[in-house]
C-alpha cells in the first residue's frame, strides 16, 4: 500500500472522528454469534476504526484490529476505552508486512481483498478456528460504480478460494445483499 493510500484513509477517519456514536457491526456478522466462540483471540483484517472488532470483543473475544490507518486504530481504541472493551490495535501494511501471528480463533475479514493472504489466513487459524470473510463481487458493478473492479470477486472465486485451503465451508453465500450490494459470504472453519 502507498504513502497515499494511507494518508487517504487516514484522511477518512479523520472526518469520522467526532461522529456520535460508533458505527454498527456488519449485521452477517451478528448472525454468526452462534458459531463463533464466546472465547479465546480474534483478529479484524484491515479493521479500520473497529466496527467488527468492537463487537467481537463484546462477544467475549480477546481481539486485535489490523489497519494500516493509524487514525482509524486510535477511534478503534477510543471507542473501546469509551465501553470497557479490552481492544488491541496493530498497525500494520498488509501488503508489505507478514500476516500476524496466531493461532487465532477468529479471523474476520470484511470488505478486504488481498488474495494473497488466504493461505495465511488460514494458516494463523487455530485448529478448529473460523474465517467469517465478506467482499462484493464483480455482480456489484451492475447497480455501484464502487469499488472498482480490481476489489471485487469474481463470480464463484470465494468457493474456489475457500476450497483450495485446509478449512472445511460451513456456509457460502453470493448474493444481493439487503444493503443493495452483491457480496460473497463465506464462514470457514480450520480442519482440526
Amino acid at each position: 500500500m502507498s504513502h497515499a493510500d494511507r494518508d487517504r484513509w487516514d484522511a477518512r477517519y479523520r472526518a469520522r472522528r467526532h461522529e456520535p456514536r460508533t458505527p454498527d457491526a456488519s449485521p452477517w456478522l451478528e448472525t454468526l454469534a452462534g458459531h463463533l466462540p464466546r472465547q479465546g483471540r480474534a483478529l479484524d483484517v484491515a479493521g479500520g476504526a473497529g466496527r467488527n472488532a468492537l463487537w467481537l470483543a463484546r462477544h467475549g473475544l480477546d481481539t486485535t484490529v489490523a489497519d494500516v490507518s493509524s487514525v482509524g486504530l486510535a477511534l478503534a481504541t477510543d471507542r473501546a476505552r469509551a465501553e470497557g472493551l479490552a481492544l488491541s490495535a496493530l498497525e500494520i501494511d498488509l501488503s508489505a508486512s507478514p500476516f500476524p501471528a496466531g493461532p487465532w480463533d477468529v479471523i474476520a475479514s470484511f470488505l478486504f481483498l488481498q488474495r494473497t493472504l488466504f493461505p495465511a489466513m488460514a494458516e494463523a487459524l487455530a485448529p478448529g478456528g473460523w474465517l467469517v470473510f465478506l467482499q462484493p463481487t464483480v455482480t456489484n458493478l451492475e447497480r455501484h460504480p464502487k469499488p472498482p473492479r480490481r476489489f471485487l470477486l469474481e463470480p464463484g472465486e470465494l468457493a474456489h478460494i475457500l476450497e483450495s485451503l485446509p478449512l472445511e465451508i460451513v456456509s457460502l453465500d453470493e448474493s444481493w445483499q439487503d444493503g443493495g450490494h452483491h457480496e460473497a459470504r463465506g464462514l470457514a472453519r480450520r480442519v482440526p
